[in-house]
């Protein structure tokens, strides 16, 4: 049966990037049909190709960030090399790179080198900080990002120092960004004939990450209260989104509303406790520190009395929002992960095995994601060198002068 087309089928990439911010946008291109062109280095590749290295697996993050390209080898400071990718580019709709800021224009494929071969080309360059201002030139990293965009303060302890954490948030919600950028520029392309440049950075993307709490930590002029709860709106009009621990210490969380409050309570069984300590309402919890903190307090102590998965049943009883607080293997094993396909499993033949990996986060119903896997270094080359006209002898003579 054949199967079918993605929805970007038609659509051609050519990506000369590395790391997760600069690779994401194109495997999620990939997974929707698009054909991606990786440009590596011949004999070296993508230096990521031996990170995340698992034993009797290939490297969990090239695999993640790269499933469903392409690998052509090419040396772009070989004119031949450079030669090669102008014509990928002048067939192309989209050319991405996350080179450090100025590279590309220095090796002769920066946006107004390649727009002249292609008026129509999209081309997305991905960089720490953004193309202007005073940190414009320097070097990014998934680190950096989080350290300067605030997320590291959004999972903050009251009292402790701010870390960054595990989870690469700067790296895949700029690549996140990025790719719907390359699909809003593509668009207009499209329909107007004009390609353009679209700039994203690693900073940029944890600012829009940060949403309503930055808006309105800047209204009011002064950081959010931190730590197990969120307490937010007004006496009249209160809402939280908290964390407690059950009897064993596993995690979970709620949110609800004021109105909401004694309802929920009610049924966990807690509102007569609460309320005769002055908190049957949570609009204290707003104009009282003192009242929030007893109410917290209060809550512990409530919740440690039986175990989560019978609070989060209550919970969602009184169509309350509430989940156990998964680790990242519990999410991996999520149910609801697991029916939607947001994890599922490839082959890798020649490691003998079946393997989890991330599934589509989209549904299509015509048009389906299809999930690859990442390509063997130069995979590739001689296929598209053939599709650029390129002989059998001329092909052997550029690997031969490592021009691939």
């Amino acid at each position: 049966m054949t199967q079918p087309k993605g929805p970007l089928d038609g659509v051609k990439v050519v990506a000369c990037s590395t790391a997760q911010a600069g690779t994401v946008p194109y495997m999620l291109m990939a997974d929707l049909g698009a054909e991606i062109v990786k440009i590596e280095l011949p004999g070296v590749g993508d230096n990521s190709r031996t990170s995340g290295q698992v034993p009797g697996y290939p490297s969990s993050y090239f695999e993640t960030n790269n499933r469903g390209v392409k690998s052509l080898t090419l040396n772009l400071k070989d004119p031949k090399g450079r030669d090669i990718l102008y014509k990928l580019v002048a067939e192309a709709d989209v050319f991405g790179q996350n080179f450090r800021p100025g590279a590309a224009e220095k090796n002769g494929f920066g946006y107004e080198d390649l727009k002249k071969i292609n008026p129509k080309l999209v081309y997305a360059s991905v960089s720490g900080y953004g193309p202007d201002g005073p940190h414009a030139a320097l070097p990014g990293t998934d680190a950096m990002g989080q350290a300067l965009g605030g997320v590291a303060e959004a999972y903050a302890t009251p009292g402790q120092p701010l870390r960054t954490g595990i989870v690469s948030v700067a790296d895949e919600s700029c690549a996140i960004l990025t790719f719907g950028g390359i699909l809003a520029a593509l668009h207009c392309a499209r329909t107007t004939g004009v390609g353009q440049k679209v700039d994203t950075s690693l900073l940029g993307a944890q600012v829009r990450l940060m949403g309503w709490t930055l808006t309105t930590t800047m209204w009011r002029d002064r950081d959010p209260v931190t730590g197990q709860a969120r307490v937010n709106g007004t006496a009249e009009r209160p809402g939280m989104s908290a964390s407690f621990a059950d009897k064993d210490g596993k995690p979970f969380v709620f949110q609800l509303q004021g109105r909401e409050w004694r309802g929920a309570m009610a049924a966990l069984g807690f509102f007569e406790e609460l309320e005769a300590l002055g908190l049957g309402d949570l609009g204290v919890a707003v104009t009282s520190d003192e009242k929030r903190e007893e109410m917290l307090t209060t809550l512990d102590a409530c919740f440690a009395r039986e175990g989560r998965d019978r609070w989060v049943e209550i919970l969602r009883g009184t169509d309350i929002v509430a989940a156990p607080i998964n680790t990242l293997l519990e999410a991996s094993n999520d149910p609801d992960v697991l029916a939607n396909g947001y994890v599922t499993e490839v082959d890798y033949p020649e490691y003998g095995k079946t393997a989890k990996v991330h599934g589509s986060p989209w549904k299509f119903s015509e048009t389906p994601a299809h999930i690859g896997v990442a390509p063997k270094l130069g995979e590739h080359t001689d296929a598209l060198l053939t599709r650029l006209g390129y002989s059998e002898a001329e092909i052997q003579a550029l690997r031969d002068s490592k021009v691939v």
